[in-house]
């Protein structure tokens, strides 16, 4: 006789196993609240980063919308040659962050985390707290500037320290974008924080 209660947790240890393996991407991006509530487990993951760090939650999700649109495997666009032949690209940058090879090693370093991937937002979000809190020891940058966080993200600190991005016209108004979407995500986050928060913890 087969034992029905077998067949059920067969199964749904198959459906957990199966959803595990789907990843994650939201369907509106411009509301971070619909991205939390789509994902409680990035909720919990960004507040755990802004404990760590310091940097406000609006901050960092801003900064990684931009890098990434929060795809999980983002890469810059690889160049052809006579549109046959892939070429290499022409950075290294990779997932959530955006994070270059050495920058990402020095983080792994830092935090004695080996086995962090770029590929994992809760991976990313703390190494996005960790770049900022980096740039504001460093450069005075205040984690909750994002004009000026994004501008060290993306030029780098020595970048900032030299201004390469006076140079940039079109930098400064990625970054103002980024400024403007971390103000809107500040204020969707003030409506919706205390719902999140007692959802996270209800499962402890």
């Amino acid at each position: 006789m087969v034992n029905m209660n077998v067949i059920k947790t067969m199964v749904i240890s198959l459906f957990l196993l199966l959803s595990g393996c789907s990843t994650y991407q939201p369907s509106n991006p411009d509301n971070i609240c619909h991205i939390f509530f789509g994902e409680t487990d990035w909720y919990e993951a960004a507040r755990d980063a802004q404990r760590q760090w310091g940097t406000p939650i609006y901050v960092m999700m801003a900064i990684m919308h931009q890098e990434s649109r929060f795809i999980d495997d983002a890469q810059p666009d690889r160049p052809w040659f006579l549109g046959l032949i892939p070429l290499p690209r022409d950075s290294s940058a990779y997932g959530y962050a955006q994070a270059q090879d050495p920058v990402w090693e020095e983080y792994m370093r830092q935090n004695d985390n080996s086995g962090a991937d770029r590929d994992n937002f809760e991976d990313s979000i703390d190494f996005i707290g960790w770049y900022t809190d980096g740039s504001q020891k460093r450069l005075k940058v205040s984690k909750w500037d994002a004009y000026g966080q994004y501008l060290a993200y993306h030029e780098g600190r020595g970048g900032y320290e030299r201004k390469t991005y006076q140079e940039k016209p079109w930098l400064k108004k990625v970054a103002k974008k980024v400024k403007r979407r971390a103000i809107r995500y500040n204020q969707q986050l003030k409506t919706c924080q205390v719902r999140l928060d007692d959802q996270v913890d209800s499962w402890f």
